[in-house]
């Protein structure tokens, strides 16, 4: 198959790329580099643009004839959500909007969509089902939920396949150390660990300790980059059996951040 990857030259993006080169997919990426970088995706054709310029999206399906998209562009700090949720509903939601439009124009049925296990808010259940009411507690969270409900309403006036994966906490990188985690300006635990381990960091803060967990710190839930890009790809391959659907990628085993940060100084030996 012929793929666009929105987003492609992200963490997650890049390894969807390299996941659907491997599988013997043609893959081409659509991505504004804002926080995306283009030499994680050196070996495929890279169209520098975003979800707001509707001549580029215009351009990108005139010009291609794909069989699926992956849409992984996103905003998807909750603390600026907070800040800024203009901003989140902007590019979170009219920007896939405007995908949507680009794809019902040029013909194109099969979307993978990324979504969030954030749709859920502070669920009182775990491991949180799928069919468990999403209640949203942060505009990252909101724009998300409000993108999987525009889904289910498009779907039924267009020809439109689509499967929302709701990722939990991403983590690791390729085997091959081709590609990895590089956020400008990091916020992810496991990459500040790894900083602070190389020296590139003073240190390292656990916020807070009265947490109603076994440490008393955060649990996340954690799952590898490279079982998310399969999925991706597991998802495209089933999407007419599995249209409409939301499908939740984690690992249903939470690490708290003490024990993530106990690890950390195992492997590193700091």
């Amino acid at each position: 198959m012929k793929i666009l990857i929105v987003g492609g030259a992200g963490y997650i993006g890049s390894h969807c790329v390299l996941e659907s080169l491997r599988a013997g997919h043609e893959v081409v990426v659509l991505d504004d580099l804002r926080t995306g970088h283009r030499e994680s995706i050196a070996d495929v054709e890279l169209i520098e643009g975003s979800l707001h310029q509707n001549n580029v999206l215009r351009s990108v399906f005139e010009n291609h004839s794909f069989d699926a998209v992956f849409n992984l562009a996103a905003s998807c700090s909750v603390p600026e959500s907070v800040q800024n949720p203009a901003l989140y509903y902007h590019n979170n939601l009219s920007g896939t909007l405007n995908l949507i439009s680009a794809m019902v124009e040029g013909g194109v049925t099969r979307l993978v969509h990324s979504s969030t296990a954030a749709v859920y808010g502070d669920p009182e259940v775990v491991p949180i089902p799928e069919h468990y009411p999403m209640q949203p507690v942060n505009p990252y969270g909101d724009s998300k939920k409000l993108i999987e409900e525009t889904l289910i309403e498009m779907a039924k006036v267009h020809d439109l396949n689509h499967v929302c994966l709701r990722y939990f906490n991403a983590a690791g990188a390729d085997a091959s150390g081709l590609i990895g985690e590089d956020h400008r300006d990091e916020s992810h635990l496991i990459p500040l660990l790894l900083q602070c381990a190389l020296g590139h960091r003073s240190h390292f803060t656990i916020f807070g300790s009265d947490w109603n967990t076994r440490d008393g710190s955060c649990v996340r839930d954690f799952v590898h980059v490279t079982d998310i890009a399969r999925a991706h790809l597991m998802a495209l391959d089933k999407i007419e059996d599995l249209a409409g659907e939301s499908i939740n990628l984690g690992s249903a085993t939470g690490a708290s951040v003490r024990e993530v940060v106990d690890i950390a100084k195992k492997v590193t030996g700091c």
